[in-house]
């Protein structure tokens, strides 16, 4: 068995909370009494928002032996579609509640993290857990299809995290990430920021902070409330935004981002305001896959002992991990270039591809150069259904309150080939982006089409 936590270490810090340090002893101790409250069977869905909370109460769950499902959202219809799969969940939310949502209609048992530092310590508050208890449900963001869900065991877990927190220290030359303090802005029911933002404080002694800041100005006063060294767990978008907010921002020790690839400006801009800067890649099927130090170097290298291959088909490559905490070789979705079964440079999704007047280009390429532009704060590419006898444009939304259509046009012509520049561009507020920052087809379609029956006209 797995102990949680460093017996040793059990009096350090493990997280900010209600801006007070918890530690690892006062938190197994708020694992223990919220085990108490929870049904002996059932299959939680962790919704909580509070990082602190969501801790306690997906610990308190593998304490009583049960698989807590991470929903990419709180949505209904998501958490109906869990319901029909696992009859016999229930909900998990901490003390914010989650009003308005609707979570009453679906009639499940609901259980609330409600944390009272006044209560004494357990005696004893050592929890262990079995290697080999599924310890998670993590479900794709559903970014092309129906979201997926992937089992990972605690065993897993501790060993990603383990090649993870050696990967990122070794980047920066540091011996561990003992007393990093961690600031997120993404939520922990991800892949990623289960990984980043919770398993690095139980296993490589980091520090959690329980908010989830989203706006510029708060991430700002979060980080600038936080003792160093200290580090912010981001995305390209949300980094994006908070560089481009005009605010003078704390210096850092280490900015972490994923879920999509980061542009060489952007990841400069971010050493030059911030601090040193690592990419991570991965995915939900496999985890965290490999990392780099975006200004120093645009090759990826696999974490711990993770290997990479590829295998030759008419219907196009496929790459898979393996090795490591995989227990088998995982297929990616995405198109690599690979150096040698270590390193690679990162291609397009595998499936992202489309075909215009018989040219092909992948849309996250496109995606890439149209939020590389000057005044675009965000943006994406899409292509409508194909119509007989005739050659389907795409169309472009963005958020670029600052340039015209016309001029955003313009820009494309200088980065991309002429049959993929889009005839319409779109002016909108927002995208209907997920918490992570990741569009799914799903929503981009039904954006998309809502705002193509309100807008028409070409520029």
């Amino acid at each position: 068995m797995f102990a949680l936590l460093n017996p040793q270490g059990l009096d350090a810090p493990l997280a900010w909370s209600g801006g007070v340090q918890r530690s690892g002893r006062e938190f197994l101790s708020d694992v223990q009494t919220f085990a108490r409250s929870l049904p002996a069977h059932g299959v939680p869905i962790n919704l909580c928002v509070d990082r602190y909370a969501f801790a306690v109460a997906w610990v308190a769950a593998m304490a009583r032996g049960q698989t807590s499902l991470m929903p990419p959202n709180p949505l209904l219809a998501t958490l109906r579609q869990l319901q029909q799969t696992h009859p016999d969940s229930y909900l998990v939310e901490d003390a914010r509640g989650l009003a308005g949502l609707g979570l009453e209609s679906l009639g499940l048992p609901l259980r609330t993290v409600r944390l009272d530092p006044s209560l004494s310590l357990e005696s004893e508050p050592a929890i262990r857990i079995e290697p080999e208890l599924q310890a998670v449900c993590l479900l794709t963001s559903g970014s092309t299809d129906t979201p997926q869900p992937h089992l990972r065991t605690w065993r897993m877990l501790v060993e990603c995290m383990q090649a993870g927190a050696h990967a990122i220290a070794a980047e920066l030359g540091w011996p561990s990430l003992s007393g990093l303090h961690l600031l997120a802005t993404v939520p922990p029911q991800h892949s990623y920021g289960l990984e980043s933002s919770v398993m690095l404080a139980f296993g490589a002694g980091a520090v959690l902070h329980s908010a989830r800041p989203f706006f510029p100005a708060e991430i700002k006063d979060s980080l600038e409330a936080l003792p160093r060294p200290r580090a912010l767990v981001t995305t390209p978008l949300h980094l994006k935004n908070l560089l481009q907010s005009g605010l003078s921002l704390p210096p850092v020790d280490l900015v972490l981002c994923a879920t999509a690839p980061l542009s060489l400006t952007l990841a400069a801009q971010a050493e030059n305001l911030m601090g040193p800067l690592i990419e991570i890649y991965g995915c939900t099927e496999a985890g965290q896959i490999a990392t780099r130090r975006t200004v120093a170097c645009e090759r990826w290298r696999t974490m711990g002992s993770l290997k990479l291959s590829r295998e030759v088909s008419d219907e196009g490559d496929v790459f898979f991990v393996q090795g490591g905490y995989l227990q088998a070789a995982q297929p990616l979705a995405d198109t690599l270039q690979l150096v040698s079964e270590r390193e690679f440079y990162l291609g397009g999704r595998a499936n992202d591809l489309i075909n215009v007047a018989g040219k092909r280009n992948s849309l996250s390429h496109l995606n890439m150069q149209l939020n590389r532009m000057e005044g675009v704060e965000d943006g994406c590419f899409w292509l409508p259904d194909a119509r007989p006898d005739d050659v389907v444009r795409p169309v472009a939304f963005v958020v670029a309150p600052t340039l015209t259509a016309e001029q955003v046009i313009a820009g494309l012509r200088q980065r991309v080939e002429a049959v993929f520049v889009p005839r319409r561009v779109i002016h909108v507020e927002a995208l209907p982006r997920e918490a992570t920052g990741k569009l799914t087809s799903r929503a981009l379609r039904d954006f998309a089409l809502q705002h193509l029956n309100l807008k028409t006209a070409a520029p």
